[in-house]
């Protein structure tokens, strides 16, 4: 693949800012219920330990919008990693400062820290210049494994690769693009593929990119009221990017005008008054939303439509919940 990978590099007596993604769950008493991303990244992680490279771990939790909140502290990933790995997984109190640096400078080769979450810092989510200076100064090189929040050009997926002498993709980045790759080059068929998410804005280039390789694209969760409201629907307090209709118009017709493609937009909606679970929620058509009502997601028609068509796949690309 066109990506150096971190085992294509000598890491020994290397200190290796490692962007994993960490945003793991947690329940009211701060404990993990489920470790799977912590897991994810041990490969890279491991690979740098075993072969006499000093990690520096960092990740965001949450969206802490620049204000640190114990909360959203990456203290129980630090304790779970300490677990997994065998040996002790310090928490830094910050992602940057005298302290942290003082921390980075007394690792041994063969161990690990964990910066505490990066967005904590506005600058984090600014891709900051200082920011990203700040970050890149306790390592000697970069590698990315957070394929969750690769595509955000944050200080620490995007701002400190550019700083670094030497910036690798990790395992888990390898094994995704391999996987993705090799999908879209050559899927069985028939090819589907999902999209939802809240944003139309932010999948408008993977719309049309998938749209030429599938044989059956499906939209789904927030980003289809935006869609309705483009096709002249009522979408009453539903999610909506109102900048975006104009474009989403223009995806519509370009999607119904292409003759190899199947296109789905739900046809019915779920719906409530308050999000809170306290008023009745019922099923309507899509071109029926109230005034004062909001689409929660796709309705039973749409679910029904979605499972028969979706049977019949051979390879399924999903992205964004719906």
């Amino acid at each position: 693949m066109a990506k150096k990978i971190i085992s294509q590099v000598d890491v020994k007596g290397k200190r290796v800012f490692i962007r994993c993604d960490f945003n793991v769950p947690l329940d009211a008493n701060q404990k993990i219920t489920d470790d799977n991303r912590i897991t994810a990244s041990l490969p890279t992680i491991k690979h740098v330990l075993d072969h006499g490279g000093r990690a520096i771990l960092a990740s965001h939790l949450g969206r802490p919008k620049g204000q640190a909140s114990p909360e959203m502290s990456l203290k129980p990933v630090a304790e779970r990693l300490s677990e997994l790995l065998g040996q002790t997984v310090a928490l830094a109190p910050d992602c940057v400062g005298a302290e942290v640096q003082s921390m980075v400078d007394g690792l041994s080769d063969g161990q690990a820290i964990l910066l505490e979450n990066v967005r904590f810092h506005k600058a984090e989510t600014d891709n900051d210049p200082d920011f990203c200076q700040q970050l890149a100064s306790l390592a000697d090189m970069y590698c990315l494994d957070a394929f969750g929040t690769a595509h955000r050009a944050h200080a620490s997926t995007e701002g400190v690769a550019r700083l670094l002498p030497t910036a690798v993709a990790g395992f888990l980045i390898e094994k995704e693009l391999k996987f993705l790759g090799d999908t879209l080059e050559a899927p069985s068929r028939p090819f589907a593929a999902i999209l939802g998410g809240a944003k139309v804005s932010s999948k408008i280039d993977v719309i049309t990119n998938l749209a030429q390789k599938v044989d059956m694209l499906f939209i789904g969760g927030g980003m289809t009221y935006t869609f309705y409201k483009a096709m002249g629907y009522n979408v009453g307090t539903s999610l909506l990017e109102e900048e975006t209709v104009p474009k989403a118009k223009e995806l519509v017709e370009m999607l119904k005008g292409m003759d190899q493609l199947e296109f789905f937009l739900p046809t019915d909606a779920t719906i409530c008054e308050n999000f809170d679970g306290s008023t009745e929620i019922k099923s309507v058509t899509s071109d029926q939303i109230p005034d004062g009502w909001m689409g929660l997601d796709i309705g039973p028609e749409t679910l029904k439509l979605f499972k028969e068509k979706l049977a019949t796949a051979k390879t399924i690309v999903w992205n964004g919940p719906v």
